[in-house]
């Protein structure tokens, strides 16, 4: 276990291990294909947190893992990453969370699989006993992947006292937190979750505003809405309201990192205050620091780095 540190961050949800498999020829269904396998360390939240670490900020990590290979993995590798993993609930006998990703020979996904139930069943409990943790960090990352009952629980033992912001990560799950998205500070949905959330179309600027305006009613204090090439939305409780984005990136190595990074760059600049046109500046100069990267999370990810490109990149 790692030594444990007073983080400015915390992050509460899954950490896995992904594989990920690219055939080298077009795929024969049922059959064993030749091609390139990789794994790694992943999961969103644990992510989020590896991106704010390289960047500079003491963070820790609430969840679970087995005591099997994966488990070991997940928390050897994150630890090196610079996240404290001293808090991690080891679940004896139990699985680690694991995800799996067949590509095709072009490179676009064929199937994924995710075994999360590790994370299913996280007791409360387990957040009792952190609460400590929870209360004195400066803001808690969390993603929607946790069952909806344990992100309510989460947010009632901060008891107002830290800032909990989420990523929705998928229209799926963004349904299932649909019912407590009032009760975040912060959310970092893309147009597609943010219709889910608010029960609204989000396809155009008018009504991405008007779908902000509706969380915001229902208690949400900040929304960054990300909208990929054409950089963001943003609207809060203080009565800001803009569009902001960075000039395109000419060549794009992995998207596949870059939501994540966002959100830990969002969270750098809340943490730190910075204006609201430099905290979204630095959320969108993450990510594209780490679309320059072949792996999820770019190895060079550094606060310098992001700020070099939010220079490079500033319109």
């Amino acid at each position: 276990m790692s030594e444990r540190i007073n983080p400015r961050v915390v992050g509460v949800g899954a950490a896995n291990v992904d594989v990920h498999g690219q055939s080298r020829k077009a795929i024969i269904m049922r059959d064993s294909n030749p091609g390139y396998m990789a794994t790694s360390v992943g999961g969103v939240t644990r992510n989020i947190l590896e991106n704010l670490a390289r960047q500079g900020l003491p963070v820790a990590l609430l969840s679970a893992a087995g005591d099997d290979l994966y488990g070991e993995k997940i928390v050897r590798d994150s630890t090196a990453a610079g996240i404290d993993m001293s808090h991690i609930l080891i679940k004896p006998g139990a699985a680690s969370s694991s995800y799996i990703a067949i590509l095709d020979e072009r490179g676009d996904m064929l199937l994924g699989m995710s075994d999360m139930r590790i994370i299913e069943d996280l007791p409360t409990s387990y957040l009792d006993a952190n609460a400590e943790l929870l209360q004195n960090a400066e803001a808690i990352v969390c993603d929607a992947c946790l069952p909806v009952q344990l992100l309510d629980y989460l947010i009632s033992v901060t008891a107002g006292k830290t800032p909990v912001l989420i990523d929705p990560v998928s229209t799926a799950y963004a349904r299932q937190m649909e019912p407590i998205v009032g009760k975040f500070y912060a959310i970092k949905p893309n147009e597609m979750e943010l219709s889910i959330l608010s029960g609204l179309p989000a396809e155009t600027e008018l009504q991405i505003e008007r779908a902000c305006e509706e969380l915001l009613n229902r208690g949400v204090q900040r929304i960054a809405v990300s909208r990929g090439e054409k950089g963001c939305y943003y609207a809060d409780s203080m009565g800001n309201r803009l569009y902001r984005a960075l000039r395109p990136v000419s060549q794009m190595v992995n998207a596949t990192g870059a939501g994540d990074a966002f959100m830990a760059g969002f969270t750098h600049a809340l943490v730190n205050r910075l204006a609201v046109e430099d905290m979204l500046d630095y959320a969108l100069a993450s990510g594209i620091t780490a679309i320059q990267s072949m792996t999820t999370i770019n190895p060079d990810m550094s606060d310098a780095l992001v700020r070099e490109n939010r220079n490079r990149y500033r319109l």
